[in-house]
This record gives C-alpha cells, structure tokens and sequence, in this order.
C-alpha cells in the first residue's frame, strides 16, 4: 500500500513533467491534474484522494517551481558533466522535488527523501535513472548537510 506522502510526490512529479514540458503555470497545472482526477482519473467507487495527498502536492510543486534556479543549481553542482536542461524530463524533475524535499522538508529523513526519489525515477525514468538519481542526490545531500 502507498503512503500518503509516496502519492502526493507521484502526483507532484506527474504535476512538475507537464509544467516542465508545456510551461504551464504551476498553478494552472495543479488545478487542472485534480479536475482530471476528479473527473474521470479514479476507478467507480474508488474515493477522491486523502486531502493530505492535496496539500503535500500543492506545497510540492510550489515549493520546487518557487526554488527551480537554486534547485537547478544544487543539481548541477551535484553532477559531474550533466547540465539540467539536458538530463530527461523525468530525471530531472524527479531531482527538483527530492531537492527541494532535501532542502526545506528537513522533517522527512534523507534516507526516506532519496529512497522515494529512486522509486519515483524507476517508475517514470529509463532504466538506469535510478541509479543516475541516487548518485546525484548523495552529493547534493551531502552539500545540504544532511548525510
């Protein structure tokens, strides 16, 4: 079973991709992810999501789109000859949110933040982004003090 928070970072990646790939507003993005959902993204009798699941979203994808550049600079810092805007949508996105999560989510332990990120990468991601995730989010872990 999924947690809460596991959804909510599904969603807010899914939420980040379409922002990164459309340029759309975040909060547009964010709007329209729930009427979709609402409207025809759950099963019959399958309930809305948990309005934890909203918030964290919400504060998700705001927070990343609020702190893109200095999040977009932690990642670069943290790998070696890859530039942002030439890793895969997936990947990248997937560092924004665990940064962003590593950054000022400091409740969330860095094992947990690092863990759902490599499974957000290995679900969304080519076959190596997990790996490629994992090695970046270490160094900017480590950068950020939270080893």
């Amino acid at each position: 079973m999924t947690s809460n928070r596991s959804k909510a970072r599904e969603f807010a990646l899914q939420i980040l991709y379409e922002v990164d790939s459309a340029g759309k507003d975040p909060e547009t993005a964010f709007e329209r992810f729930f009427e979709h959902f609402e409207s025809s993204g759950r099963a019959p009798g399958q309930a809305p999501p948990d309005p934890t699941v909203v918030d964290y979203t919400k504060r998700a994808v705001m927070g990343v789109s609020q702190s893109r550049e200095e999040l977009d600079a932690l990642v670069e810092r943290a790998s070696i000859n890859w530039r942002v805007d030439r890793m895969p949508r997936v990947d990248r996105n997937v560092l924004r949110l665990a940064a962003w999560e590593l950054t000022r989510s400091t409740d969330i332990p860095m094992k947990v933040v690092i863990n759902e990120a490599i499974e957000l990468a290995k679900r969304f991601g080519a076959e190596e982004s997990g790996a490629f995730v994992n090695g970046i989010l270490d160094k900017v872990a480590s950068e950020v003090g939270r080893t």
